[in-house]
């Protein structure tokens, strides 16, 4: 998957939103995204802000990298859809009611045809 491409780079920032609210994601995960924000809007800088267009950089890079690091986590919203892991919520559960059902072994069913 193509990394520095504008649109991806904004694709995966408007997927954000939804691995945030996501429970699956781990919390470590979601640390670094509050993390970047924090930093985002913290007058404590790498490069001072009398620099301005330059002092911009180290937001820059820090969000470049964080995007980079949680890619394959964000391209998982943005690129169809996450597959929804069903196991904890019909843990335990009998989900089909009255239902009879027989598992055939096919070597067994070939034999007896011959």
């Amino acid at each position: 998957m193509q990394f520095f491409g504008f649109r991806v780079i904004i694709k995966r920032i408007k997927a954000i939103r939804f691995m945030m609210k996501d429970k699956s994601v781990p919390k470590r995960k979601k640390a670094l995204i509050i993390a970047g924000i924090i930093y985002l809007f913290l007058p404590i800088d790498l490069i001072p802000p009398i620099l301005f267009p330059i002092a911009w950089v180290d937001d820059l890079i820090l969000w470049l990298w964080i995007l980079w690091h949680l890619r394959e986590e964000l391209d998982k919203y943005w690129m169809g859809g996450k597959e929804v892991d069903l196991s904890k919520k019909y843990r335990g559960k009998t989900v089909i009611d009255d239902v009879e059902y027989e598992v055939r072994d096919k070597d067994k069913d070939k034999d007896k045809k011959e």
